[in-house]
């Protein structure tokens, strides 16, 4: 793979992750832009999840480590925060969990991966993602998610598997809907990446073993470093911003984007 391809690749995934423009997506993008760049492959794909993934976590080290004590907790069925935490995180994961497998062995998501499926989706929620942005805020700063809104963010997240549509930009809108701020929302909405992230790379892992597929150390390094890198500064800038500017900027630039590549399709 050249190795400008792998540096674009491995930036745009660590931008994009986490802010409401649909990370899978634009890696679906990167290769269509230049005629002459093959489709990355998987092994890529976890490569650039995986540095995401470790920048999240290290980000929130603090919720990471709760995350891990309430599962033990959950083990020893001993009631704590940290276990309310994990119960919460892995209730919200359950319907992604159960809807990926029927979509992937199924075939589905080859016919999702489209330039206009991902241009219409980018549109619609985009529009969906502003108008939650202007319901006003009803729950207090770090208050508990209730079960009910857990259960409501996780199913969005489960939408998110329309390419276009974005995880983070489904979860983040749901809680908006619900009456959490935008800071909460986004710090809930990145949290719910960890196990998801996991699964995926655990999911693509298994797949590359199976078909014994050859490992490029280098690209793969390459990746997870760069996505790491842009993944962490965008975290930070974007948890910043959740505190001064509304989503408009991000709806915006979905906009923008589903019109181009729905005019690029019809071409």
């Amino acid at each position: 793979m050249p190795l400008l391809q792998l540096i674009i690749l491995a930036i745009v995934q660590g931008i994009t992750e986490f802010i409401p423009v649909s990370s899978s997506a634009h890696l679906i993008l990167v290769p269509e832009a230049v005629p002459s760049w093959k489709d990355q492959g998987p092994l890529i794909d976890v490569a650039v999840h995986v540095g995401s993934l470790g920048a999240v976590m290290l980000y929130f080290r603090k919720e990471t480590g709760q995350l891990f004590l309430g599962g033990i907790d959950t083990l020893r069925w001993h009631e704590s925060p940290n276990r309310r935490l994990f119960l919460t995180i892995a209730a919200a994961t359950v319907p992604i969990m159960l809807i990926a497998p029927i979509i992937y062995f199924t075939g589905l998501i080859d016919h999702l991966r489209s330039m206009v499926v991902i241009g219409i989706a980018s549109i619609v929620f985009g529009v969906v993602l502003w108008i939650s942005d202007r319901k006003p805020v009803t729950e207090p700063e770090n208050a508990e998610f209730t079960w009910k809104a857990v259960l409501s963010i996780g199913c969005a997240q489960a939408i998110a598997l329309i390419p276009g549509s974005s995880r983070s930009g489904m979860t983040i809108t749901a809680a908006r809907f619900l009456g959490y701020s935008r800071t909460e929302a986004a710090r809930f909405s990145m949290l719910l990446s960890i196990p998801t992230i996991l699964a995926f790379g655990l999911l693509a892992g298994l797949q590359l073993a199976a078909d014994g597929a050859q490992a490029n150390i280098r690209d793969a390094s390459i990746a997870i470093g760069l996505s790491f890198v842009a993944a962490f500064a965008t975290i930070h800038l974007f948890m910043k911003m959740t505190r001064h500017i509304s989503f408009t900027p991000f709806v915006v630039y979905r906009l923008i984007l589903g019109l181009a590549l729905i005019g690029i399709a019809l071409l």
